[in-house]
């Protein structure tokens, strides 16, 4: 990030939630929207010209749909983190743009506030899963069935404690939650973290949660 300025990007092609985010992203101090793209094609051309450092990204859109624009932005740039916007009648793209490398989920009629954290928490390189959507990528993960075989067999790479503060980042707890959870500091979670970061090839809290779903570490109630 550029200081303390988070720079975004909205990618949306309607213009009028393009210049509704844009208004209530540009009354905080810390955030600065720096350009707007009305498809996936133009969304992909614009981070590569403005190196923002998040992408507010609609799935639907015209000429380059916002997953094909996620995959291309995440394997093009490491620094964007990507935002979904989406509704509730959207939820089949949760797990294909997650898989595609989106740092989380937004809802389109989020708050002013939920907005502007959300932009934050990515910013910060943490997962925004919302608790509703995480159920529901748990439900799509079990009716795929089976897990992947390469995330059941790099689990054993893990120490119990790292497979443990795994679940719960999947489970979408906080760095701080997980702390009060295991009675630990929350210095020492951050450490369990990016060691299972690194054994695992993972780029962020998003990836790991995924690896867990595949990996069958997390279930229905579990």
């Amino acid at each position: 990030m550029s200081g303390d300025i988070i720079r975004v990007l909205i990618a949306d092609d309607q213009m009028m939630v393009r210049e509704g985010f844009s208004v209530l992203l540009g009354a905080q101090p810390d955030i600065e929207v720096v350009g707007e793209a009305v498809d996936g094609r133009q969304a992909v051309e614009q981070v590569a010209a403005l190196r923002p450092d998040v992408v507010l990204m609609d799935i639907r859109m015209p000429e380059l749909n916002g997953l094909e624009a996620t995959r291309e932005i995440v394997a093009a740039d490491a620094d964007a983190k990507v935002l979904v916007l989406t509704t509730f009648d959207l939820d089949e793209y949760v797990y294909q743009a997650l898989r595609a490398g989106a740092s989380g989920f937004l809802l389109k009629d989020a708050s002013a506030r939920q907005l502007a954290d959300g932009v934050r928490i990515v910013a910060a390189g943490d997962a925004l899963l919302a608790p509703a959507i995480t159920r529901r990528l748990i439900t799509e993960f079990n009716r795929l069935g089976t897990p992947r075989p390469p995330a059941q067999d790099r689990v054993g790479e893990l120490t119990e404690r790292e497979t443990e503060v795994l679940v719960l980042v999947a489970q979408g707890l906080s760095n701080a939650e997980i702390a009060d959870h295991l009675v630990v500091a929350e210095s020492t979670v951050k450490t369990h973290v990016s060691r299972v970061l690194v054994k695992l090839g993972l780029r962020d809290r998003t990836q790991a949660a995924v690896f867990a779903y595949e990996a069958r570490l997390v279930t229905p109630g579990g």
